[in-house]
């Protein structure tokens, strides 16, 4: 997505969204003056990260210590992931067309912490391909050299980290069977960090600032800020920088320009974590409590549906995308998404028709949303699951079950 507009949380100080930076791409010059490229200690960075708490912003939320020390102590590579093949997120556009050298400080600071020969930017939007090579033109040649950049056909699971790996490797975007996982076996059959580009660029603030620094925003358990996607029926849908901790419901006040109440749901964490309920207004913005919620942080990106949208339109619009979009090696994976969608359908056409679901469907969806999770090459199956689990939840804590309530006037499905 491109998104409309950007902006900061109120009363925060940015890490990542500073300056210009959210009307504009940051120069060269504006770049070093914040601290971009200015010389760090490469042995020290990963305690910092620890310290810090820095999670992964690319939608598990791993420790991102644990994962660069995976990997360190010999030959190994890393890999910045900007593919960002979630539909509902733009924040990774963002700060590759924005503020795409500090995506390359970060990566480069991530080759020298882990002692990784071979660095390389993994992307698929032409926008931020032509971003990073107007930055990497910027540079001196011998720093512009040490970054290599992948490009690859844009699709959901090219983003997937043995994907990524595959792909650098010569071989098509696709996952693969685990193990060996791709920090034990990768790129080049080396040692291999992935790591989101946002997970990047924070670690270089974290490196020159200090954990102390970093936690002054956010909670104990989830500190620090994030980049977050609003979308959908809200004033002011875009990429916002915001500290962990507040609630959903503020994210759209203060940032999206709209009250959400009388939502009938909410698209949790993209589309992986599925439909949430509107009770979820009220749980804060952090891992511990929307996990607590039965909800996901994910991605970091959050879609207000409106107030006249029916639980099932969506479920079924989303489960028909899960369909078309699995790469279909795995046969749990097909079968499954098929399954869900079918399922779906058939719960939201017996609502308009004004009648009950099928008790098959619903004992089938509910089923599939335990059972299915973990199945597969990648975890593209779980966000299906996810959606078969979710929707019922949601449509019923909505006052419009997935099941179906007859709607007077039904809005067209949504498009997906």
């Amino acid at each position: 997505m491109t998104s409309a507009h950007a902006g900061v949380y109120p009363g925060l100080t940015p890490r990542l969204m500073i300056g210009e930076s959210a009307s504009r791409p940051l120069t060269l010059d504006e770049e070093r003056a914040a601290g971009t490229y200015e010389p760090v200690d490469p042995g020290g960075v990963i305690a910092e990260l620890e310290r810090a708490g820095l999670r992964g912003r690319g939608g598990a939320g791993f420790p991102a210590h644990v994962k660069w020390r995976a990997v360190g102590g010999g030959r190994c590579v890393v890999v910045g992931n900007g593919e960002e093949g979630e539909p509902a997120s733009g924040k990774d556009r963002w700060l590759l067309t924005r503020r795409p050298h500090a995506v390359l400080d970060g990566l480069l600071l991530a080759a020298g912490a882990t002692g990784a020969g071979r660095a390389v930017l993994y992307l698929s939007h032409q926008e931020t391909v032509d971003a990073v090579a107007a930055a990497r033109a910027e540079l001196p040649p011998e720093v512009a050299s040490r970054v290599e950049v992948h490009v690859v056909a844009h699709r959901y699971v090219a983003g997937e980290e043995s994907a990524v790996c595959n792909s650098v490797n010569g071989g098509p975007a696709l996952p693969k069977a685990k193990p060996p996982r791709v920090y034990e076996a990768g790129v080049d059959g080396l040692p291999t960090l992935v790591s989101n580009v946002e997970t990047l660029a924070m670690a270089a603030w974290i490196a020159r600032r200090g954990a102390a620094a970093y936690r002054e925003h956010g909670t104990p358990a989830s500190p620090g800020t994030a980049l977050v996607t609003l979308r959908g029926a809200c004033a002011r849908p875009g990429v916002y920088e915001v500290p962990y901790g507040v609630t959903v419901r503020q994210l759209f006040t203060a940032c999206g320009g709209t009250d959400p109440a009388g939502t009938p749901g909410l698209l949790m964490g993209g589309w992986f974590g599925g439909i949430a309920g509107p009770g979820v207004l009220d749980a804060r913005w952090c891992y511990d409590h929307l996990a607590a919620a039965g909800s996901s942080l994910g991605c970091g990106s959050v879609t207000l549906l409106a107030r006249d949208e029916r639980v099932a339109d969506v479920a079924a619009g989303l489960a028909r995308w899960y369909a078309a979009e699995s790469a279909g090696q795995c046969g749990v994976c097909r079968k499954g998404t098929e399954a869900i969608a079918g399922a779906l359908a058939r719960v939201r056409d017996a609502g308009l028709a004004g009648g009950a679901a099928p008790p098959a469907d619903l004992a089938g969806l509910e089923r599939w949303g335990t059972s299915l999770r973990g199945k597969g090459a990648c975890a593209f199956l779980d966000g299906a699951a996810n959606l078969a689990r979710t929707a019922i939840l949601a449509g019923a804590a909505a006052g419009h079950p997935a099941a179906g309530q007859h709607h007077r006037n039904p809005p067209r499905e949504r498009a997906s």
